[in-house]
């Protein structure tokens, strides 16, 4: 039995994983979706990370699947603890010494958000068309409930590590995203990993919205892995 540790974006709980870990669960798995101290200004990467870790207690053979934000604590939990895979869904991949404030000039986000944006019509001020534009209805509107605020604080100071932790890493990308685009990302991951991502349909929360195809990818991941 693996055990999926489960790291969310920024300004989420632990709800957002709730179709997943089901899924996951239910193939025999355990899972563990870690609660992040997003609204707590005192909390920055290393205290984002020793809640991980402490969330993953003495248990084995893990397989870390971080989304968005959770880029950039994932691989300070695999510097830490020894993780079999770490899953890259959708998130954002830091670079030696570069603060996750910095990361979206560094990688040129305001432009491919730009076009995107033209290329959708989308009214600024709808974060469903934004996040969950390819969610059943009825989860993108309780997703809205379950938002928490963010503190600024983990964007901040740089991201500590020297280079990728050594652990084989997969990046899944959700094609329909309108908030990190499908190109720009693509970019990003043969940048910054040196790899191609694998892709499957989803906007930018695919654990809302395929919940089940996620899992099956997953379990693919692990027994190749």
């Amino acid at each position: 039995m693996a055990t999926y540790i489960l790291l969310p974006g920024a300004g989420t709980d632990t709800w957002y994983w709730h179709l997943l870990e089901a899924e996951l669960r239910g193939r025999g798995q355990d899972v563990v979706a870690v609660d992040l101290p997003c609204d707590d200004d005192t909390a920055g990467l290393a205290e984002y990370t020793d809640t991980a870790v402490g969330a993953i207690g003495d248990r084995t053979d893990l397989i870390v699947v971080a989304h968005s934000f959770g880029g950039f604590t994932a691989p300070l939990v695999c510097d830490r603890v020894p993780v079999d895979l770490l899953v890259l869904l959708q998130a954002q991949i830091p670079a030696p010494g570069e603060s996750p404030g910095e990361w979206w000039g560094n990688t040129g986000y305001e432009q491919a958000r730009r076009e995107q944006d033209e290329r959708d019509g989308r009214d600024p001020d709808d974060n469903i068309a934004l996040f969950h534009h390819n969610t059943p209805p009825g989860l993108a509107a309780q997703a809205q409930e379950h938002a928490r605020p963010q503190s600024a604080t983990p964007f901040m100071k740089p991201w500590p590590l020297a280079a990728w932790p050594d652990v084989p890493t997969r990046f899944l990308l959700p094609r329909d995203d309108r908030f990190f685009p499908a190109a720009y990302m693509r970019g990003i991951v043969r940048e910054r990993l040196g790899i191609t991502p694998d892709e499957m349909p989803g906007d930018h929360c695919p654990m809302l919205g395929h919940p089940r195809e996620l899992a099956d990818r997953l379990e693919a991941y692990r027994t190749e892995a």
